[in-house]
């Protein structure tokens, strides 16, 4: 048996995962019996938690608002969900695709399946809560925003919707009040320009400012292309997963994304690294264990190039 100080010592292994689109192909393979995720769980399963930006709303209800793209997955892709993560941001551009009743109604479906969620709720101050976890004596809390249009998704004071990152005042209190409850903060953020491979001068300082205030790294998704990654003062920036799975992209950066495997403890991010998939038939994904793609050992503010096994 573990001794009470090895428990209380321990870390926890985790995995983010970028844009998990779930209506159209990737939905209707689900309702055929497939599992389009299959290819990728062995890289999912060994970790302690699992991550993932839904993006979509999971509903029946609602009206396709006026926007050049609108998803909308049935509640019949939650057992996919429950069977390869441990939570979801919402916190995206298209969890209010088809309107508050649709987002209102996802909310209910995932707390009736036990799938904890975060960067949305059922007013402004649920939508900025973290989600915190405790497992071998160690807590993190888990925050999501985006700062992608349309803003009219973003929760009120009576009404759901999704936390909003452009009232950065807002966000950094977010980090230092979940500080408070938790040994580390981790944001999970939506942002950028698509089809953009660099992150932009906003996301640099923005970045920088959350990991002053106190995150322990920043995650990032939206852009549909993986944007690189850096140490500042220790910490790493991982500025966009690009896209997992989500049909409809076909030029090989929109068709490229990252796991992102993280190790940490009570001290914060021991080692990271990412591993390339590959977005094949309907979107799906496959390991490409033979590229490279960055990683680190966050406490000697090193970033390389990792190769796949």
């Amino acid at each position: 048996m573990a001794s009470m100080a090895a428990t209380a010592t321990a870390g926890m292994r985790l995995v983010f995962v970028g844009d998990l689109m779930l209506a159209e192909e990737p939905g209707e393979l689900i309702a055929s019996g497939r599992d389009p995720l299959a290819a990728v769980a062995p890289y999912l399963d060994r970790h302690s938690l699992r991550i993932a930006n839904l993006e979509c709303v999971v509903a029946t209800a609602g009206t396709a608002q006026d926007k050049p793209f609108t998803f909308r997955a049935a509640p019949a892709v939650i057992p996919t969900l429950l069977k390869y993560f441990d939570g979801v941001s919402v916190a995206n551009n298209h969890s209010g695709d088809f309107g508050k009743p649709a987002f209102a109604e996802q909310l209910d479906l995932l707390e009736a399946a036990r799938l904890p969620y975060f960067g949305g709720g059922r007013d402004l101050p649920a939508a900025h809560r973290p989600w915190i976890v405790e497992r071998n004596g160690l807590r993190i809390a888990f925050l999501g925003y985006v700062e992608f249009k349309p803003r009219s998704f973003e929760a009120g004071a009576t009404r759901p919707g999704v936390a909003w990152s452009g009232e950065d005042e807002q966000v950094l209190r977010d980090i230092r009040g979940a500080r408070v409850h938790a040994d580390l903060v981790i944001p999970f953020m939506h942002w950028g320009w698509e089809d953009e491979g660099t992150p932009s001068d906003r996301q640099r300082l923005f970045a920088r400012r959350m990991l002053d205030e106190g995150a322990a790294m920043v995650v990032g998704s939206h852009p549909h292309v993986t944007q690189g990654a850096e140490i500042y003062q220790g910490k790493p920036i991982v500025y966009s997963l690009g896209n997992f799975l989500f049909n409809g992209f076909d030029t090989p950066a929109t068709l490229t994304g990252w796991l992102l495997e993280v190790n940490v403890d009570k001290q914060g991010v021991a080692n990271w690294r990412t591993r390339v998939v590959r977005l094949g038939e309907h979107g799906m994904p496959q390991p490409d264990d033979a590229a490279s793609s960055p990683c680190g050992d966050a406490r000697s503010d090193v970033v390389r190039r990792c190769r796949g096994r």
